[in-house]
């Protein structure tokens, strides 16, 4: 991933141009994390959009905490609409991430207040959704509204994380926010698993009481 990469709208004013208008952009997070849902996130801009806070959108990765905050606010307050999608643990161990991922981002196109004419993924296509799709290979770092959808889905699943970590305390989710840290893997070890970790992930079946269930896609 080239870090200096700067989103911009180049995806969708092809797609304006076609007098297509409602372009959803979407981006998945907590694909990797050992513990808590994947979770998708759907934006649609406005074609108009014309803001300051768009010069500093960037991939959810590569912004600081406190900015994702910032701008999550910026993006729902601007965008046509906003969808969230989010599949839990116990379905990630059954049908494995990547179906899991698809159903997240599924999930979150039909969450949409409007129907979007045509999605811009960040590199996946969906084979269970008809609307016209384009998987966009870095997508997140290249395309403005699929970074929109990254910021909007890391942030609300982040908030999952902190409640999480008030109803499982012990293994620090606020922080870690269910992903592999050495601290979180030394304190599965001591305290086994929660109701929220995925028992098809590694390093979890390493682990005194876990066990190989599901499918390991990571």
């Amino acid at each position: 991933m080239d870090e200096n990469l700067i989103p911009t709208f180049d995806e969708e004013k092809a797609l304006w141009s076609k007098g297509c208008r409602l372009i959803a952009g979407i981006d998945e997070v907590g694909r990797g994390a050992l513990a808590g849902p994947v979770a998708a996130g759907a934006v649609i801009l406005p074609s108009e959009i014309d803001a300051e806070w768009l010069k500093e959108v960037r991939d959810s990765k590569l912004i600081t905490p406190l900015m994702r905050e910032r701008l999550s606010i910026k993006i729902r307050e601007a965008a046509l609409c906003v969808g969230i999608g989010l599949v839990p643990p116990h379905v990630i161990d059954t049908i494995g991430i990547l179906n899991a991922t698809r159903l997240a981002m599924k999930k979150a196109i039909e969450s949409l207040r409007y129907c979007p004419e045509s999605i811009l993924i960040d590199y996946l296509v969906l084979p269970d959704v008809t609307l016209p799709q384009k998987g966009v290979a870095e997508g997140d770092t290249r395309c403005i509204s699929i970074a929109c959808a990254s910021i909007v889905a890391k942030v609300a699943r982040d908030h999952i994380m902190v409640k999480f970590d008030r109803i499982y305390p012990g293994y620090n989710f606020a922080d870690n926010k269910g992903y592999c840290t050495e601290e979180h893997v030394e304190r599965l070890e001591k305290l086994g698993p929660s109701p929220i970790h995925r028992l098809s992930f590694h390093p979890k079946r390493m682990l005194p009481g876990f066990e190989n269930t599901g499918k390991d896609e990571t």
